[in-house]
Order: C-alpha cells, then sequence, then structure tokens
C-alpha cells in the first residue's frame, strides 16, 4: 500500500497559538496575510513583526481624529485601500475598485460599520474594531439595475441614523469617492457631504512603528521577488525565446507565493520600448545587450506597496557609453534628492530645492520628483518645477512617518532608451532613511 503523506497540521506548536504579528497560528483563519516563507525569510533577515492590532487601533485613531478636527460626524469610504485602511479587511479589491460593493463609516466616537458583501460580513469578524458589518452599500447598476435609487435612499437612511447617534448629531460627513446614486442619496437625507480625500490622503501619510515595520517586511518581499525575476532574466534570456511578460511574470508568481497581494500596473519593458516610457510589458523577446527597466508597483503581505524601480544591463557585452552616462547622471539624481527629506521642510518648499537634470533629459522627464506611498502611491506629490503648483501642499510640511518614493526617469526625445530608478524613503526625526536595499546595476555604473 503507497504511504500518503501526513495531513497539515493548522497549528505550528513551535510558534505557539499566535504568531508574532499577533495573528492566530490557523492556517485555515479567514484573515489573509504572509506565508511560512514570508515569516521564515523576515527571520532569516532579522526583521520586527508588526502588531497588528496596534497598528489597526492606530489607523482608526488616525481617521477618527481628523473627523472630529473637521467638525464631521463621520467619514463614509468607498475606496477599497480607505476600506483596507480603515478596517484592515479585503474582499475581492480589484473586482471591489471597479464595482463599488463595500463601504465603511468612522463616526466621530470611534463607532465604525463596515458594508460588506451580502453573504460574505464574516470575512471581517477579525477585527473587532469593525462595530457592526451590514450590507446594502452595492450602489451600481449591475447589481440594482432599476432599483438603485430606493437602494441608495435606503443606504442613506442608514447612514443617517449612524451618525445622529454616533456622529454627536452632527448630519456633516465626509466622503471619498460616492456613486452618484449614492451621492444623491445622501444629500436629500439632509446629509451634508463633504470632499474626503484630503482627510484620508492626510490621516494615511503618517506611518505608525508597526506600519513601517509591515513595510519593511513587505519591502523585503519585494526585493527577494526582484532577486528571483532578475536570475531569471539573466539565465533564460540568453537561451532566447523570453519575453518581457516572462520576465514580469516572475515578479508575480514570488510575491503571490509570500503572501503578497496584487501588482498595480505592468511597468516592465526592454531595449527600446522603454522609450518613450509607460509601455507595460509585452510578447516582445528580450535580445541580449539590451536594458530590461521596470517599476514594481508592488501591492505585498500586509497591503503595502512597494514602489522602487531599476534598470538592468542584460548581457556580457558592455553597455554603450550614453548608456552608462544616463545611468550615473540618474543615480546621482536621486541620491541628492533623498538627502532633501528632512522633517520640518515645507513641501511646497521642494520643487525648487531638486536637482536638476540636464537639458537633453528634461522634455521626457517624469510626473513627479517624490510621492507618498502607504497601501498605494499617496499624498503627497511633489512636482518638477515647471509643473508644480505653489499650493499644492497648503503649508504642510515633511513629517517624521511619512515615507516618500524619490524616483527618476532619464530619456531623451527621440531616443532608444530610458533609464528608470526609484527608492522608498522614511523620513525620521534624524533624517532620511533609504527603505531599498536592492543594488543597483553595477553594468551601467
Amino acid at each position: 500500500m503507497k504511504d500518503h503523506a501526513p495531513f497539515p497540521r493548522k497549528i505550528d506548536p513551535s510558534r505557539g497559538t499566535h504568531l508574532g504579528d499577533g495573528t492566530p497560528n490557523d492556517a485555515d483563519r479567514v484573515e489573509i496575510g504572509p506565508t511560512p516563507l514570508a515569516f521564515a525569510e523576515w527571520e532569516a533577515r532579522g526583521l520586527a513583526l508588526p502588531d497588528l492590532a496596534a497598528m489597526r487601533r492606530y489607523r482608526l485613531d488616525r481617521l477618527r481624529d481628523q473627523v472630529v478636527a473637521r467638525g464631521l460626524g463621520g467619514l463614509l469610504v468607498f475606496d477599497p485601500l480607505n476600506i483596507r485602511y480603515a478596517t484592515d479587511t479585503t474582499n475581492m479589491q480589484l473586482w471591489n475598485a471597479h464595482n463599488p460593493f463595500r463601504a465603511a463609516l468612522v463616526c466621530a466616537d470611534g463607532y465604525m460599520v463596515l458594508w460588506d458583501y451580502r453573504i460574505a460580513t464574516f470575512l471581517s469578524e477579525y477585527n473587532p474594531l469593525v462595530a457592526e458589518r451590514r450590507a446594502g452599500a452595492d450602489l451600481f447598476y449591475f447589481t440594482r439595475g432599476e432599483g438603485i435609487d430606493r437602494g441608495a435612499r435606503i443606504f442613506a437612511g442608514e447612514v443617517r441614523d449612524l451618525l445622529r447617534e454616533h456622529g454627536g448629531g452632527l448630519l456633516r460627513l465626509a466622503c471619498d469617492k460616492p456613486t452618484i446614486h449614492g451621492l444623491r442619496a445622501l444629500e436629500a437625507s439632509g446629509i451634508a457631504v463633504l470632499p474626503g480625500e484630503a482627510l484620508t490622503e492626510r490621516a494615511r501619510s503618517v506611518k505608525s512603528p508597526d506600519e513601517i515595520a509591515a513595510m519593511r517586511c513587505a519591502i523585503h518581499t519585494c526585493e527577494v521577488a526582484m532577486q528571483e525575476m532578475e536570475t531569471f532574466a539573466r539565465t533564460e534570456i540568453p537561451r532566447g525565446g523570453v519575453t518581457e511578460n516572462d520576465v514580469w511574470a516572475e515578479l508575480h508568481a514570488s510575491n503571490i507565493r509570500r503572501g503578497g497581494e496584487w501588482i498595480e500596473t505592468r511597468l516592465l519593458a526592454s531595449g527600446p520600448r522603454t522609450n518613450p516610457w509607460f509601455q507595460e510589458c509585452g510578447p516582445r523577446e528580450i535580445s541580449e545587450n539590451e536594458i530590461l527597466a521596470f517599476d514594481t508597483d508592488l501591492v505585498g503581505p500586509y497591503g503595502f506597496c512597494c514602489d522602487m524601480s531599476r534598470t538592468w544591463w542584460i548581457g556580457d557585452g558592455p553597455a554603450r557609453p550614453d548608456i552608462v552616462d544616463a545611468m550615473r547622471h540618474s543615480l546621482d539624481h536621486i541620491r541628492y534628492n533623498e538627502t532633501l527629506l528632512i522633517a520640518g521642510t515645507p513641501l511646497d518648499d521642494l520643487p525648487r530645492m531638486l536637482h536638476t537634470l540636464r537639458p537633453e533629459f528634461q522634455a521626457l522627464k517624469y510626473g513627479c520628483a517624490f510621492h507618498g506611498v502607504g497601501l498605494c502611491d499617496e499624498w503627497p506629490m511633489i512636482a518638477y518645477p515647471d509643473q508644480a503648483d505653489p499650493g499644492y501642499a497648503g503649508g504642510a510640511v515633511l513629517e517624521p512617518g511619512m515615507v516618500l518614493c524619490v524616483e527618476v526617469l532619464t530619456a531623451e526625445d527621440g531616443g532608444d532608451f530610458s533609464i528608470k530608478l526609484e527608492d522608498q524613503v522614511l523620513v525620521t526625526e534624524t533624517g532620511p532613511e533609504n527603505l531599498s536595499r536592492y543594488p543597483f546595476d553595477p553594468r551601467l555604473l
């Protein structure tokens, strides 16, 4: 009789009833999270794990404090990343991004309600900060058809009642991205609806120590995935028949294998397809002795975005002198700009302080020199001087706990290559800390 492997145990006895991040040591749990592979790699790297319960409390407090400071009864969010920030729960995130069936309400007293898919409200039960779970926020035609106005009125009535009970009676509501039917129903119910994106972006911009710990773990996973992608590219491209999509698939697979979640773009290109930038990866077969450039835009474990860019020279032959020159200029650019991330610096002062790209690289320069990053690309965005709005930041300054990506695109208009580089940098009390560890290609330096 053939032997069979034993059934996998739900509990790892070496880790007790809970894992290092405070989540239950149960492989069959509803809550998504890192895999054993990720935990083992983080442990080997000596990384501290986040306390997820403390992180969730910090986020809810940040939102509630913004609500109170602005004299509101509550904050209503439909954006799946704002819902993730408020509740640290997920449900079909990408589908939800274009089918808004979820919503979360944070009231002035901290009471939080989550509207979810009607047969899946159990998915958030692991978070006790979610006080109530309901259904009925799906205010779009696919699910509601011609009954959408009635559904919107019912939903708006629930929000109004919750504000009266938990919002200090204030029918003043910040809202991020309501559907037209939802907005009209909320206003018809007597609620004053105000823009909510400034509230959520400002709340999310300053990370807690636990969020930074989670981000460090996610970045490590991203960089392991980058290494696996680079190894594949350098090993397989010389053998022929390897497409851009083949290389990009390695990053996806490595991320998912460790409990990462998705990748927001397909920004990988090779050879002449790198110029102009923003061509997404496709079926082009990559040749030896040409460049390969990419921007990870990767949402990794714990839902944290890892936004890093590298440009590699693939092949044993020497890189062209003009490519090496552009690479060195690009590296000078981001290394100088990183030094500007000093706590207390007014955001509106940063554009005029930036390193200046050479004239031949001005026409195709990137859309920003810095941008915030957390669960995705976030506020603030710092543009180049000729693109900056002088009133963009409204007097805001860099604060400890902010994380910004510093990036550059170096390319000549009509040229046959681009250099794309990007690092992820933490603002601290004592100066900037570069959270990215992945090396730059020495073949281009």
